[in-house]
């Protein structure tokens, strides 16, 4: 498995770029809030965005949070792994549960979680998840009590399981689905999807990549479908910077809309 810098032609001017946060652009800290994403990727991802490079975040996070997180940026994304996704244009397209149902399932979780101190829950929205990186020694149990809720509410729920989380998401919610709605809609039609992300939640994300002839960027080690790997997010950050190099080195050369 190659490097990207190790793959020559990538054609920064015609890629559309969709990227992770949590483990690709930003270090995994212990708790969601502590997470930021170094101001040297952020500068980045404003350079590309402002020579009309399509930029969009993909993360199991909200997007009220990833908004926070690149501020002042405010790009195309898609949140809590397509459940809620913000188009280029601006039009908010979101999965959402019935309301009733969805406070039912947080009460239930709530109660359960209460059971064993150092399992977190975090409401989402759209979605809840189940973490345990406080306390590691408590995954078995996250993951039975993740499971015994999807299959209650098996109509409505899926299971995706992440780094020392458990997520149970809307039905239909998968970064692949998103990225390849991306990929319909200007300015992001007609170019090359480049993904890159970190975790089993990419992996969706990677296989719309390579079935549309992308390029899917694997950062860390582990098993993937991704056909490039990096080794970090500081490694991460140097890759941005190195497109920005190539984008000054070649010409405009517009996408000519269908």
């Amino acid at each position: 498995m190659n490097k990207p810098n190790d793959r020559p032609g990538l054609e920064v001017r015609r890629c559309a770029f969709f990227f992770d946060v949590d483990g690709t652009l930003a270090e995994i800290q212990p708790r969601p809030e502590l997470v930021s994403i170094p101001p040297r990727s952020l500068a980045a991802l404003e350079h590309l965005h402002v020579s009309d490079v399509p930029v969009a975040v993909i993360s199991g996070r909200p997007l009220s949070q990833l908004d926070a997180l690149l501020a002042p940026l405010n790009l195309p994304a898609a949140g809590v792994h397509g459940a809620e996704r913000r188009t280029a244009a601006g039009q908010m397209q979101n999965l959402a549960l019935d309301p009733d149902v969805f406070s039912a399932i947080e009460r239930e979780l709530a109660q359960a979680c209460a059971e064993h101190p150092g399992l977190v829950l975090e409401n989402k929205t759209v979605a809840f998840a189940l973490h345990f990186r406080l306390a590691p020694e408590l995954e078995d149990t996250a993951r039975a009590l993740a499971e015994r809720f999807v299959e209650r509410y098996e109509e409505v729920l899926t299971l995706q399981p992440g780094k020392c989380v458990f997520e149970l998401k809307p039905r239909g919610a998968s970064k692949g689905e998103v990225i390849r709605a991306f990929m319909q809609e200007p300015p992001f039609k007609g170019r090359r999807p480049v993904f890159v992300g970190d975790d089993l939640t990419d992996e969706a994300g990677f296989r719309v990549v390579n079935e549309l002839g992308g390029v899917a960027i694997k950062v860390g080690t582990g098993p993937t479908d991704a056909t490039q790997r990096l080794d970090s997010v500081a490694a991460v950050g140097d890759w941005l910077e190195s497109l920005l190099s190539a984008l000054s080195e070649q010409p405009a050369n517009p996408i000519k809309p269908d």
